[in-house]
């Protein structure tokens, strides 16, 4: 008997402590436009039944709650049209609630239920993620979960996007991505109500859409000899090296992968990215090019080709770019805008257009009866000539044009859409000129920058960090938030080789843009956001998806006085504790704590860094050798 009541205490007792830290970690990303705690929670019961609309539109909500309650909770899941006793309640209202719009909705949970209210089925989709968020981690895990208390706090939430446009783009030119492996990119985006895929499928290392009418550029332009190492430093490949890394995605995939991200909420965009990165195209067309007899048209690997050092647009050193002049290169265009205006039913298609070089064009003898015939005076207004004929095929097809934002350079016309990546001038400047335009500054959402120090990620030429991610602001000041469309990181993989590092390089950096794309501007916290950051960790620890625990370790800095070197260690969040050793031992939290500047002993070679918290190792053990330490003075 006395055994009896023991354990019932215990088990009350961590009933009570499990609903006490569910009281305090409401962890929504991004944050709802509203959220109220109620006393109590609701308890999932061994069956859940479902009062749901039916129809089509409905089947990957009923097929995604059927998933997670039965898997983890191991619940039975019934749904039913007649709402009376249902456990979770899924309403589409008759007549609109102009509150929350398309994608809104709202979410109210009492002890007795859970009703979702929605005016469209996309706002069910996201009132369902938070209903997950707010049900323990193991939500997530892909195995039946023991000994879990699988309650949710009572909460009456208001929610809806302040943006409409919030995109992810993945680059799968330069490393190349299953079918399986997109669509497990696009499961994240769902969790964290993004609802645009960028999807960059051509460049200079390889084609990835086959174009029917032109399989060469498959056949040949999906292919290129395998380099490993330091993307963009590589040796030349041999010229017989064989070409046995690549792929492309059929049409019937691309079908496959549209109708898999739209069940999702989440519109395609493909981006053929022309008249530069087009080596790959070159591959397999040469003809296509101004200088067609070089022998230099390959698909690239990695190799130098293009020279950086110019302090603005590249210089070519092999020819990656269309020939403006050449009329077949229009006609091949015709061809490929053709096929994937067909395959892809959202509005836009990119076109790219940044970084063309224009070092052949400036050689080329047609290029300059172009520019004699057409009264063009500079190499900009021929990049413009190029785009205002592409857009024209384009709006044939029924569809518009983006592109990156070196196309205003030589002018647009009012329905070109523009892409601010280089910072969010040219899209300021987009917006009052009457564009439409997406937000992506490099210095805030290229999330294929460092996100931590040198020493524990693959070198990339620049670093963006989580907080400064986080400040980002689609709708600067100064734009005419009329033409702001929204926001988008961009995941460039010229130094990502797998789907493990896509998620650690995307995650929690998408954390962090989601919020800004969707919650207001009012409702920002980074102290918060970092609390919710940590516990989502938890989520993707059980979901088994790979992230960046960059957070936890410091900024490191070195400046110069005289000969004498410092080293400054900056937390980028609170509560960390930092140890340092110049001796080559591993420092733990009985060394030395770290609280100023430290000298750098004159015969060092090896400093190591780690912080804790609360007495225990959270950050990454950094080891960076001095003399790289130096190389970083200011």
């Amino acid at each position: 008997m006395k055994k009896s009541i023991l354990t019932l205490v215990l088990i009350v007792c961590t009933a009570s402590s499990f609903a006490g830290s569910m009281e305090q970690g409401i962890s929504i990303i991004p944050e709802p436009v509203s959220i109220v705690k109620n006393e109590g929670h609701y308890l999932l019961p061994d069956v859940v039944t479902i009062a749901s609309p039916s129809g089509p539109e409905m089947t990957f909500l009923h097929s995604l709650l059927l998933e997670k309650l039965s898997l983890a909770p191991g619940k039975k899941v019934e749904f039913k049209v007649n709402a009376s006793n249902a456990d979770i309640e899924l309403l589409l209202n008759e007549s609109a609630d102009t509150t929350i719009g398309a994608e809104g909705y709202r979410l109210n949970v009492t002890p007795q239920k859970i009703t979702i209210r929605a005016n469209m089925p996309a706002g069910l989709l996201y009132g369902v993620q938070t209903l997950f968020q707010l049900m323990p981690p193991q939500i997530e895990s892909d195995k039946r979960e023991e000994s879990v208390l699988w309650q949710l706090p009572a909460v009456e939430v208001v929610d809806y996007p302040r943006v409409g446009w919030r995109g992810l783009m993945l680059d799968v030119s330069r490393h190349f991505f299953t079918v399986d492996e997109v669509k497990q990119y696009i499961d994240n985006m769902v969790k964290y109500k993004y609802n645009i895929f960028h999807w960059h499928l051509t460049d200079d290392e390889g084609w990835r859409i086959e174009i029917k009418s032109l399989p060469k550029l498959t056949g040949v332009g999906a292919w290129r000899a395998e380099q490993t190492g330091w993307f963009g430093s590589f040796s030349q490949p041999e010229p017989d090296a064989p070409k046995s890394y690549g792929g492309y995605y059929t049409q019937e995939e691309i079908k496959d992968v549209v109708r898999y991200a739209m069940e999702r909420n989440i519109q395609v965009m493909p981006e053929i990215d022309v008249p530069g990165h087009s080596s790959a195209a070159l591959a397999a067309y040469p003809e296509l090019s101004c200088f067609p007899g070089s022998g230099d048209h390959f698909v690239r690997t990695g190799a130098t080709f293009l020279d950086w050092n110019t302090g603005g647009r590249p210089e070519a050193i092999y020819e990656n770019t269309l020939c403006p002049a050449n009329e077949e290169v229009y006609l091949f265009m015709e061809k490929v805008m053709g096929e994937v205006a067909e395959l892809f039913p959202f509005e836009y298609i990119h076109t790219g257009g940044d970084e063309a070089p224009y070092t052949f064009w400036k050689k080329s003898p047609a290029v300059k009866q172009l520019m004699e015939r057409e009264k063009i005076n500079d190499m900009a207004g021929v990049q413009s000539y190029f785009g205002k004929r592409v857009e024209q095929i384009i709006l044939a097809k029924g569809k518009k044009m983006m592109g990156w934002d070196e196309i205003l350079e030589g002018g647009i016309t009012p329905t070109t859409a523009l892409m601010s990546w280089r910072g969010i001038d040219y899209g300021i400047e987009a917006s009052l000129s009457g564009h439409q335009v997406v937000m992506s500054p490099t210095n805030y959402v290229y999330i294929d920058y460092m996100q931590g120090d040198l020493s524990t990620e693959p070198r990339v030429y620049s670093s963006l960090r989580l907080r400064q991610t986080y400040s980002f602001d689609p709708v600067p000041a100064g734009a005419d938030e009329e033409y702001i469309l929204g926001g988008q990181a961009n995941l460039w993989t010229e130094q990502i080789y797998n789907i493990r590092q896509a998620e650690y390089m995307t995650w929690p950096r998408g954390f962090a843009v989601s919020e800004s794309l969707w919650s207001p501007a009012e409702k920002k916290d980074w102290n918060r956001f970092v609390s919710k950051t940590e516990d989502h960790f938890v989520r993707f620890n059980f979901a088994q998806t790979k992230y960046s625990p960059a957070i936890y370790d410091p900024i490191v800095t070195v400046s110069k006085e005289g000969d004498d070197y410092f080293l400054t260690l900056t937390p980028e969040i609170e509560g960390l504790d930092i140890y340092t050793s110049f001796d080559s031992s591993t420092p733990d939290d009985f060394y030395p704590r770290y609280s100023e500047a430290q000298p750098i002993p004159r015969d060092a070679e090896l400093v190591r860094i780690i912080t804790y918290r609360d007495n225990k190792p959270i950050g990454r053990l950094m080891s960076i050798m001095v003399e790289d330490l130096k190389k970083r003075a200011r």
